[in-house]
């Protein structure tokens, strides 16, 4: 993720951004909608119809023009939801919003781990909320349960071992000894979130656009065209990586899952126009098939007993 490093001035000192900021409004958003992930699993966020980022952009936004009808005609606003260079977690944990967990994703204390965030950047000098601190202690929950071990310590991730990345942010091939251990990781992971002892105080959202929706088979997805894909995921955080990384993780996912049944569709990816696919579709075949055959066989004797 080499685009972390750009504007890296930016990042510490804000006004870089908007040359007059005097302060920063941040803002969370609940997307907390219950249940639990299916087979071929898609972190909570992607749940539902629309990108959080324009749902939550939009609310920014009326919230900029009630910020500039406090300040007057001078005041000015500028807002970003996870596109800016913001230290957003590290400015969010600063407005009392929540803390850093050692996951390093923001946990809130009233609402769990189930928050986007959002910044708007204002001319208008606004009294400060008292820092949060951190309620982490002891527990290392989060760290024992990545299955890639990505958290590497309390606070580090290695964003090349996270499976968020893997799926997502990576665009080219996914290194074939990371494969086994996104298990049926489709898009994302929340694993590391869910095990929070502080989603006990989760709540469910009001944000009807984060409500789950019906999906097919995995195995439906290999037959699907580009102009299919996109009429199902346009306008969902999906779509962002195109039909051939999604194909792509729907294959690692089918190989890990060592169904048969899977390799009629699987076989059919192996002629996909798209290389990134046909890879994925070959390791996820040769995959179940060695299963297979590793699995011991039983025989009968003439009553019908396993022998």
């Amino acid at each position: 993720m080499s685009y972390m490093a750009r504007n890296a001035d930016k990042r510490v000192d804000p006004s870089g951004i908007l040359a007059d900021v005097r302060s920063i409004v941040m803002v969370g958003l609940n997307y907390y909608t219950g249940g639990h992930g299916q087979t071929g699993r898609v972190a909570r966020y992607a749940w539902g119809t629309h990108d959080y980022h324009e749902v939550l952009a939009e609310k920014s936004e009326r919230l900029s023009a009630a910020i500039a009808e406090i300040g007057g005609p001078s005041t000015r606003c500028l807002g970003y939801v996870d596109t800016g260079p913001i230290l957003e977690r590290d400015l969010a944990q600063r407005a009392s919003i929540g803390f850093i967990g050692k996951h390093t994703n923001l946990i809130s204390r009233k609402l769990g781990n189930w928050l986007f965030l959002g910044e708007i950047l204002t001319n208008l000098e606004l009294p400060p909320d008292p820092p949060e601190r951190g309620h982490c202690g002891t527990c290392q929950r989060c760290m024992d349960v990545c299955p890639t071990r990505a958290i590497v310590g309390p606070y580090q991730l290695d964003a090349r071992l996270c499976i968020s990345y893997l799926t997502i942010e990576l665009k080219g091939s996914i290194p074939v000894e990371l494969r086994p251990l996104i298990g049926d990781h489709v898009f994302g992971c929340d694993d590391c979130l869910e095990v929070c002892p502080w989603n006990r105080f989760a709540q469910q959202s009001p944000v009807r656009q984060f409500q789950r929706r019906e999906t097919p088979q995995l195995t439906e997805y290999l037959s699907w065209d580009e102009s299919k894909f996109r009429a199902f995921f346009r306008g969902t955080p999906i779509f962002r990586i195109k039909r051939r990384g999604f194909l792509r993780n729907v294959c690692v996912v089918l190989g890990n899952t060592g169904d048969e049944t899977a390799l009629p569709a699987l076989t059919r990816a192996l002629n996909d126009i798209e290389p990134l696919v046909r890879e994925h579709a070959a390791w996820a075949v040769e995959r179940i098939e060695h299963q297979c055959r590793s699995q011991p066989s039983i025989s009968f004797d003439r009553a019908g007993s396993a022998g």
